[in-house]
Formats: C-alpha cells, structure tokens, sequence
C-alpha cells in the first residue's frame, strides 16, 4: 500500500486560462479581505472579532469573546491559506504579518501549552469538558494544519514549536492511560496530528490521531458520559435531542457502511481514516473507506460534488434523497470530498477518487466564492426561486446571493486554502512515476530517481480537449507517466511526433513510458456537451435532465432564460456550444431548444383548473453552475424537466411525453 506522494506547491506554477481567474484571488483579494475580516476592519460585514480574541487571550486588550466556540479556526484556514501562496511566492509584507499573527496566537498560549480563546476568556475554568461540542480538538486541528503548511513554505518553526506543545498536551490528556475513551465531536484533529506526525517524525501524534477514530463508536457513549460532569454546560440546544449519527459515533469507525450525519464531520473523519489506513498498511480500514466513499458517490451526492442535502443539522439523511431547492450541500463538505477523494486516489492509485475531485472543485468549490472574491455561498442549492428562499421557513438557509461573510465562516478560509493548495490535486509522484490528474496549464519541476526534470502542461482545458504536455529532464531519463482518463470522455488519444501512441489502461491512467532527455506528447480528448439523467431511484430528478461539458455542470439563469425556470422543457437533442467573450470573462455557453408553459393564458384567479396548459417554443442558454449569480441575481435551475419518449409498461409501445406545442 504505498501511497503516492503530494508534490511541493513550491515545484508548481500554474498558469492556466480557466483556473487564473479564481487564483488570482487568493494573493490580491483573498489574503488582504479577509485580513480585514478577520480584524473588523470593514462596514456592512459580519463582525468576526478573531484576531481580537486572541488579543484578550494573550492580555493585550481587555474585552469579552466575540463569536462561535470554533472562532479561532477561521485564523487557522487563513494562515493555512496564506502559507500555500508563500510556497508559490515569498511575500515579505504578508510574511511578517503572519509571524505577528503567529507571536500573538503564542502569546495566547496557556503554560501548558493549551490554546483555545474561547475557553480562555469565556469560560476558562471549563476545558475539555464538552468535548461534544465545545470544538477545542476542532480548532487545534485547523490550528497544526496552519503550522505543519507555515513550516514548509517558510522554514521557519515558531509556529510548529507553539503546535507541538499543544499537540503533546492532547497526546498527554487524551492517552490510552489518562483517558482511553475520549474523542472529538467534531473530527479534524485526527488530519491535524497526521500532519504534525509528516512534519516532526513523532510518531506519537499518528498514534493519538488513530487512537480518536478507534474510540468513536464505544458503548458506553463518551457525550453521554461527559453530561454527568458538573462542570459540563451544554452550547448549542439545536442537539438536545442528539443522535448519534450525527457525530458519526453511532458504529465503531471500522463497522461503518453508509454515510451519516454532519457531512463535514463525516468526511474530515473519512479522510483522516485513509491516512491511517495508508501508515499502518491496513486493508480492512481501507475497504471500510472504500465503502463509504462508494456510497456517498453512488447514493448520497448531488451532480456538482456536493454533499449533505439536509437544511437541519447540515446532514446527510438516506440513500437517493437528494432534493434541489432546498439541500444545504455545505462548500466545506465538498472541500472535504475533495480532500478525502484525493487520499484515496493517492493509496490506490484509482483516477475514478480524482474524478470526484474534480467534479467537486469544479463546480461546488468554485460556485461558493464570487468571481470578484468578496462575497461567497455557504449552502449551495441547485434550484434556486429567490422569492421563496424567506426567513423562518424550510428553505431560510438557501440565500439567491452570495453573502460577503458569515457569523460561522468556515467556508470562506476554506475555499481560500483549497484554491490555494490546487496544484497539490494536479500532480502525484512515486519514484520515477508522475501521475496527472488535473488537466490545467501547469509546470513541474521534478526531482525523478536523481533526475531534475521539468513537465510542461500547455491547454485550454476545460474549453477544449487538446493538451500539450513537453517533459525536459537533465539526463536520460526513464520512467512513466500516468494520465488520468477523465470517465466523461468517449475518446482519449496520445500521439508524439504526429504518430499515435499506444498506452496501457492501468485503473484509470493512460501509462505512458518516458524515455530520453525530451519527450513532446499530444492528448486529445472530446469535450462536448452532453445530457445527463439521474437514478430513477432518485425521485426529485425523475423525468429531468441536467447538461455537462466536460468536467462542468450547468445550469440555467433567469438573466438569460426568463423566469418561472421549471415550467421549461429540455430538447435533449438540440444542444450546441457558443463562446463568448462578453460575459463571465469569458465563458463556453451550451444552448439548446425547448418548450416553455405559457402564463399568459391562464386566469390568474384560477390556482386549480380542467384547463389545457399551452406550450411555446423557446430557446435555452446554460452558463457553467459555478459562475450562477455573477450578474444579475434571479433564479437558477440545473435539473430541466426533459421531452423525451418513454417506453410503456409491458407492450413496449414509445409513448411521448404528452407536451404539447
């Protein structure tokens, strides 16, 4: 089981027509925004009072906490975020504010090496007794992932020393001797201690990440335990009612089949398992990995990668239920997905974990920040009617705009570090062996088996299917390639010096043998637009279609359509691509023809009537889901309801839709 190794971001450039526009923003809008938030500095936004904690904490100011028990993991993702684009490029201004940041959280550090500002300043006397919920393993999780992406994009170790006697506290507390049932409600500390093992050696810290996801799952409950403490004091009354699958420690981790509960949790946990899965080479934790991934992917995900389809508790529920105008669909849990897709793909060396990956960073990802990188989509519906999204009703938390921050703002930090960190999805290595994953503008610079060795990506991905990829190395170098075969193409060709190239299909991957001290490859794909239906099983999608090109989903906008978006029906037959260049910064548009219901007709007392609904024929325009609502807002819709012919039940006869013109 040996893993395939993530490529140092500092090896990476990416210079790509798609993917430019988003990152860009991380260093020019991103970094200095959310600095601003982050220190309250801007009117009109929610007030985030982070770093203002952490002056209380340290004994700088004097003052009450501000905001969420988890607070303090927003300046994490932020410090996370700016450590990825200090690995592309040194910036010595933002460089120096992340050390103020980083002696602050410092200063804010107990003696023990404890740090939480939450429990500092709010409830000092109480650590560590709600582990349900007080989220202080959450936060420090955030908090070593900060660290561990600091110190490799620095070299500098303050932080990692501040992480480490934080890390060898909760190794302390939470050990097999002083408290061998304890666990977080919310998992993240386990991928935190993982990294903190990669970054020192200790092997301690993989030990202890291990040991929490052993322990989920016991009988006796530990949450339950933990309400006989007199100091335990309860923090959100929403899981008065708890159940246990919420926290996914309903079965022990390894007992587990279906995906449960808060989608985040469930899937840092699933990431975190593969992890441990890979270091301890151990096949039943990974096949329970496997299976829950498959689930998730087979039963339980929307279309654009997103997941967690309950506005209650953030959630998923069961197999197939999969609602539009209502799913909440977190952009975290497709950040998660992501995350855990690409473990699976680096331990199996599986291109089908990729392909998730890149239909949730595509799509989902992109979808919840703003082209202008200042407001950002915390639920990510696929159906949207801006008039029914009202406060105090089913569909309160689905909002028709992108909001410019959030009172929980795990989202925007959380995009921020995954843009950021992009390049770690495009490349793999193993020895001599680069797989590629990621069909972007790209260029790497490889140390292959004693070999310094530079891949050129040239494409206009995901606008068109040609890439050109030229492999420079510095002496006679010889090994393979592995490009991933996207599943949605029908046609995947390599050729070199104008003469096709035969390859090997190995689990997804064209093996391509590399040989010599330049290589020029062509590849060449079908890009085209394409009608995809969901399960019938899935009773929300029956009759509908949704339209995709490439690795991108689309939908429909009132801008461009019109309103009342459902009473449109799709000619599966009729797509045909159109680009322009005034719109989106540039965008490939997919039209089609279709029927429209006529309200016109209709008298508009008349809610229910034997009268004949009329139908126009109308022309539709769909723009990729992740640019909705970068113009005007109105109403979207990715699933269209679709004309087409149905085969009727036992004589087989093609029945049509019975829509009329």
């Amino acid at each position: 089981m040996e893993k395939l190794k993530l490529v140092s971001l500092k090896n990476i450039k990416i210079k790509d027509s798609f993917w430019d526009r988003y990152l860009r923003l991380v260093p020019e809008v991103e970094i200095p925004y959310q600095w601003d938030i982050l220190n309250d500095n801007l009117e009109g936004v929610e007030t985030s009072h982070c770093i203002s904690n952490f002056k209380i904490a340290a004994g700088r100011e004097e003052g009450e906490f501000y905001g969420a028990v988890f607070q303090d993991s927003d300046v994490a993702k932020w410090l996370e975020a700016l450590s990825y684009v200090l690995m592309s490029k040194r910036d010595p201004e933002w460089e120096a504010c992340a050390d103020e940041v980083i002696d602050l959280i410092g200063e804010a550090q107990w003696a023990d090496g404890y740090i939480n500002t939450y429990y500092t300043i709010k409830e000092k006397g109480k650590r560590f007794t709600n582990l349900k919920e007080g989220h202080e393993l959450y936060t420090a999780g955030h908090l070593m992932e900060a660290a561990t992406a600091y110190y490799r994009a620095t070299g500098k170790d303050k932080f990692l020393r501040i992480m480490i006697k934080f890390a060898d506290l909760i190794c302390t507390l939470f050990s097999d001797e002083n408290n061998s049932r304890a666990y977080p409600g919310h998992q993240e500390i386990e991928i935190g201690l993982i990294k903190m093992y990669e970054a020192t050696g200790n092997e301690k810290y993989l030990k202890q990440a291990k040991a929490f996801l052993e322990r989920r799952g016991r009988i006796p409950d530990y949450f339950e335990e933990e309400k006989k403490n007199p100091a335990y004091r309860m923090i959100f009354p929403e899981l008065e009612d708890y159940d246990r699958k919420y926290a996914q420690t309903h079965l022990p981790v390894r007992q587990q089949k279906t995906a449960e509960g808060h989608a985040v949790r469930a899937v840092y946990m699933y990431s975190a398992m593969a992890d441990i899965a890979a270091f301890y080479k151990d096949a039943d934790l990974l096949n329970v990995c496997r299976t829950l991934w498959e689930n998730i992917v087979g039963k339980r995900m929307y279309i654009t990668g997103s997941i967690g389809s309950s506005g209650l508790l953030e959630r998923f529920t069961t197999d197939y239920d999969l609602p539009n105008n209502c799913n909440y669909s977190e952009s975290c849990a497709s950040v998660g997905l992501a995350l855990f897709s690409r473990r699976m793909a680096q331990i199996t060396g599986e291109a089908r974990y990729m392909d998730i990956a890149e239909l949730a960073l595509y799509n989902t990802v992109l979808a919840g920040i703003s082209m202008d990188g200042r407001s950002f989509f915390y639920v990510n519906p696929l159906e949207v009617w801006p008039e029914n999204c009202l406060p105090r009703t089913s569909k309160e938390h689905v909002k028709p705009v992108r909001q410019k921050w959030f009172g929980v703002a795990c989202c925007p930090p959380n995009i921020a570090r995954t843009l950021a960190s992009l390049g770690e999805y495009a490349v793999f290595q193993n020895g001599a062996d680069v797989y590629w994953n990621l069909y972007l503008g790209t260029e790497v610079t490889l140390d292959l088996d004693g070999h310094r060795t530079v891949i050129r990506m040239e494409t206009e991905f995901p606008a068109e299917g040609e890439v050109k990829l030229t492999v420079l190395s510095d002496k006679d170098y010889h090994g393979n390639l592995f490009l991933r075969i996207p599943h949605y193409v029908k046609r995947f060709d390599v050729s070199s010096c104008g003469r096709k190239t035969e390859y090997e299909g190995i689990k997804g991957y064209a093996k391509i043998p590399l040989d010599g001290e330049r290589q020029e490859l062509h590849i060449s794909m079908d890009i085209e637009p394409r009608v995809i239906r969901s399960s019938p099983r899935v009773r929300e999608n029956i009759g509908k279609a949704a339209v995709m090109r490439g690795p991108l989903v689309y939908c429909l906008e009132e801008q461009d359509n019109g309103k009342n978006l459902p009473g449109i029906y799709l000619d599966p037959g009729s797509l045909r691509e159109c680009y322009r260049e005034d719109i989106l910064g540039g965008v490939t548009e997919i039209r089609a023809s279709g029927l429209r219901a006529v309200e016109t007709g209709w008298p508009e007392e008349d809610l229910y009537s034997e009268e004949k609904i009329c139908w126009k024929r109308t022309e539709l325009t769909f723009i990729p889901y992740a640019y909705w609502c970068n113009r005007t807002p109105g109403e979207m819709l990715v699933w269209v309801k679709e004309l087409q012919k149905f085969q009727e039940g036992q004589n087989g006869k093609d029945q049509s839709m019975g829509v009329h013109n």
